[in-house]
């Protein structure tokens, strides 16, 4: 029996030490560029030294406590102090100012922050001044001198190793309430400060229950996962972490998104949880290499293409392969799908999830053709997240699945998605008046999104409310379908669709830029700056054809009379994304207002 009730995944984790001991947990690039592996048992040690930290400086239970670092194991070992000793965890994503920082420390009531880098220490020395209740910052990396109000993770170890009071972190740890907040997660709002959504431990423990209860078996037995999204966004944290702890899966960390491919060969990892840009990323790089092949490799790379659609009824229903089609995708698979898998550092990966934005059919349909089960799920923050999710032994691409065990979901008048069920927030922090706002009077929580469900149960998302454009003729127009449709070009990388109180849409379209320079060498397009060739009028005119061709099925108010090309893509450095590559329309809109307006003319 458990010796621990899971009410917690402080809990959780405890439990599966004692399961798996001296099994590798985590995986990590160390300063040399070798991968180190920590166990159970290693990993468990810091936990309890971290929270025996806290709780001699004072930390009680509730109270709060931030985290403000990139994904590193180092996260993994602070959360799980702060979540086993009865404090609240209040992550702050990496790429955050100082000043975001300090609002989120304020507002949460934090008592103390850990920080990883030295980037971050001096980002929240910079507001401590501001922040009269914060107490120590504790670095992850090492110092080189001491600095007044900083200790180093080391240092905290040692401090807890020595203390005397041991039993006191299970003394914390067992009475944890299902109901007591866990987490405070700030969303990034669009418009003003951004809220505190309360998550419970009742919350994560029944989220990551649901998610197992899709399909116990495809997660069982011996999994790799690797984690590059951020741990401060409640997608990586409850599927790619608490999920994998839940199951005794072992996660490696990825050093970065830039070098997530590098990563992803060297790990090949079993199972990945992933944002939609990622996929698209890959999809467009190969389509992009494929352009430039010589003749014979693109009519074989075409032909395994024409294999791997046919593939789609089997892998998406869990259909055996027979006869003479399963002679024709096994030689597929043997020259092309099997190589580029391996390539790609996929050769293994046996699923992967999507989830914090629409992932467009192309995408998922490229990588399901190969083998690899994709399957888009949907959530939000206020639902910890997950509330459907693609079944791996019925996959339907452009929807989000059936709603998890345990899950209400209704349809309201508006078309908005409404949801009841464990993982639903306990509300808003220091916020009744946005908490209620965001509940109808029978208990659901309003998720903002449009969808609707299919005989089988599957949901479609179709919009956004708040991005829904109401045209100056009055007709109200789902910007993210024409987006999701539109990048299924090989040509089109990121769009963005405006025409709020506009006449007609139009559309921002930064091109694919890997994909356009094969296709202008191609033609015998000469340009030596980018700038050049997207003013090109033969690329004006395979634009016009792209858009043409896509939009065939969209009704005639639905079409995109204007559209300008841009040379930079959308980033998160340059603040057009979100951290889960999410566009922010509002900064869009602010930053091409001119672009905009030029579609506009004076009539």
């Amino acid at each position: 029996m458990a010796q621990y009730a899971e009410t917690s995944m402080g809990a959780v984790f405890q439990n599966r030490v004692i399961q798996y001991g001296d099994k590798t947990l985590v995986l990590f690039k160390n300063s040399q560029g070798v991968w180190e592996e920590i166990s159970w048992n290693q990993l468990n040690v810091m936990v309890r030294d971290l929270g025996m930290f806290l709780i001699n400086r004072g930390v009680q239970p509730g109270d709060k406590v931030a985290l403000f670092s990139p994904n590193r194991y180092e996260w993994w070992v602070a959360d799980l102090a702060i979540i086993s000793v009865g404090a609240v965890n209040v992550p702050i994503y990496a790429t955050n100012s100082s000043e975001e920082s300090r609002y989120i420390i304020d507002n949460s009531d934090a008592k103390k922050c850990f920080v990883g880098t030295k980037d971050h220490m001096k980002k929240i020395i910079q507001a401590k001044e501001k922040l009269p209740n914060l107490g120590e910052i504790i670095l992850f990396d090492d110092l080189e001198k001491p600095i007044d109000g900083v200790v180093t993770l080391k240092e905290a170890f040692a401090e807890g190793k020595a203390a005397t009071n041991k039993d006191d972190f299970d003394k914390r740890l067992r009475p944890i309430n299902m109901e007591d907040v866990a987490t405070i997660i700030y969303t990034s709002g669009t418009t003003g400060n951004p809220k505190g959504v309360m998550l419970t431990h009742k919350n994560f423990v029944s989220n990551v229950n649901q998610l197992n209860a899709v399909d116990p078996e495809f997660l069982s037995g011996d999994h790799t996962f690797l984690s590059f999204l951020p741990l401060a966004h409640s997608l990586e944290r409850t599927v790619g972490y608490y999920t994998a702890i839940f199951l005794g899966h072992k996660v490696a960390f990825a050093e970065s998104t830039e070098k997530l491919l590098a990563n992803l060969g060297e790990i090949r990892p079993t199972f990945m949880v992933s944002v939609p840009r990622i996929y698209e990323k890959v999809h467009s790089g190969i389509t992009a290499k494929v352009a430039g092949a010589p003749p014979v490799k693109k009519a074989l790379f075409n032909w395994a293409m024409g294999v791997a659609r046919e593939n789609l009824p089997y892998i998406c229903n869990n259909k055996e392969r027979t006869g003479w089609f399963a002679f024709k995708y096994n030689l597929a698979d043997k020259i092309i799908f099997s190589k580029l898998k391996t390539a790609l550092g996929m050769d293994r990966l046996q699923g992967a999830m999507s989830g914090g934005g629409p992932l467009s059919v192309s995408d998922a349909e490229f990588f399901l053709g190969m083998g690899i089960r994709v399957l888009e799920g949907f959530g939000l923050t206020e639902t910890t997240p997950v509330t459907n999710g693609n079944k791996p032994k019925l996959i339907k691409p452009g929807t989000v699945g059936p709603a998890l065990i345990d899950t209400e979901i209704k349809i309201g008048e508006d078309g908005e998605i409404l949801i009841k069920g464990p993982q639903v927030m306990k509300g808003y922090y220091k916020n009744e008046e946005a908490t209620k706002e965001a509940f109808t009077d029978d208990g659901f929580f309003r998720t903002g999104d449009i969808g609707e469900i299919d005989k089988d149960g599957y949901m479609k998302i179709t919009g956004r409310i708040k991005d829904l454009i109401v045209t100056s003729g009055g007709k109200n127009i789902s910007p993210q379908n024409i987006e999701n449709t539109l990048v299924t070009s090989p040509f089109i990388e990121q769009v963005a669709i405006i025409g709020d109180n506009r006449k007609y849409l139009s559309a921002l379209i930064v091109p694919s830029f890997a994909t356009l320079e094969s296709w202008a060498k191609d033609k015998g397009i000469s340009f030596s700056v980018r700038s050049d060739l997207i003013k090109n009028p033969e690329v004006i005119k395979l634009f016009e054809h792209e858009i043409e061709e896509n939009m065939k099925d969209y009704a005639r108010v639905e079409q995109i009379r204007k559209f300008t090309l841009l040379e930079k893509e959308w980033s998160q450095d340059t603040g057009e994304l979100t951290p889960t590559m999410k566009v922010k329309r509002k900064v869009i809109n602010q930053k091409y207002a001119s672009v905009i307006e030029s579609l506009y003319p004076p009539e």
